[in-house]
């Protein structure tokens, strides 16, 4: 693995190189892509990966990319601009892409402005509100996840986004008349650290799970795009995203193996099935549709 930051005008990339570039095999590299995730959650499905070439990188703003444009919030047609000029600086386009959550939805911006870019592109379970019947709903649960974290910080803050990312079904009056969940049931900090700048639970990421995909575009470029889904994660929030978001542009999710984290291993609390799910993630990638 190598190591590399690109720089932009207002930020500075770190992005890792998995292998030779160009590449040894002759297949582009693929990309593995999250947020807010950061390069470090994607080293089980790295492993997974030994004879392709691999780039991971940090987003703007998190883990060891800097910016300098003096925002906090986090976009995803901004991050796709990031990804065009990275995509560039490797010299290997088009490359495959496989993005996760937020890094989904990155991605399917990323082929909306840049379709030349992505030969590939695997959106897992992206998060995507405007999509669901209920989005009005999914907007107030989202609201309420902000609010138990400016009032009492991360462990009430993310106790809430895990109620809500594991709720089975439409946001009813039935969730929102459900106790405040327990941070210690979860395993979770019940002190106040005092900080409100985290990019999940703040709203500085809203316009990622509020981004409007463009199935008009989507469906005209030349990238194929496959929208995946874990089979553990049926009913939840973003399973039902995924489905939405696939049906838009006329297919059916495709099917991955474990949850919404499944590439990732142990080492991250609630352990996915990395080697079933980059065996399938091979599968699609390798398949013609």
């Amino acid at each position: 693995m190598t190591t590399h930051t690109l720089e932009l005008p207002d930020a500075d990339l770190v992005y890792d190189v998995h292998g030779p570039l160009p590449t040894a095999d002759g297949r582009p590299p693929l990309l593995l892509i999250g947020q807010p995730m950061c390069a470090e959650g994607f080293a089980a499905l790295v492993a997974q990966f030994p004879d392709r070439t691999v780039v991971t990188y940090d987003p703007r703003g998190l883990g060891r990319s800097e910016r300098r444009d003096g925002k906090v919030e986090n976009t995803p047609q901004g991050q796709a601009e990031d990804l065009h000029a990275l995509i560039a600086a490797l010299g290997a386009g088009p490359v495959e892409v496989f993005g996760s959550s937020g890094g989904a939805v990155t991605g399917l911006a990323l082929v909306t402005a840049h379709p030349g870019d992505v030969r590939t592109l695997v959106a897992h379970e992206p998060p995507i509100i405007p999509v669901l019947p209920d989005a009005a709903a999914a907007e107030r649960a989202r609201a309420g996840t902000r609010e138990a974290y400016e009032a009492k910080g991360f462990g009430a803050g993310m106790a809430d986004f895990i109620a809500m990312t594991s709720w089975q079904g439409e946001y009813t009056d039935d969730y929102f008349a459900q106790p405040a969940p327990d941070p210690a049931m979860f395993g979770l900090p019940t002190e106040d650290d005092g900080k409100r700048d985290d990019p999940l639970l703040s709203d500085h990421s809203w316009a990622v799970s509020g981004y409007r995909p463009d199935a008009a575009a989507l469906t005209a470029a030349p990238t194929r795009v496959v929208i995946a889904v874990g089979e553990e994660s049926a009913g939840t929030f973003c399973a039902r995203t995924a489905a939405a978001t696939a049906e838009l542009i006329g297919q059916q999710a495709t099917v991955f193996p474990s949850h919404h984290g499944g590439f990732m291993g142990g080492e991250y609390g609630y352990a996915g099935q990395p080697e079933a799910f980059g065996r399938r993630l091979r599968e699609v990638l390798d398949s013609q549709g």
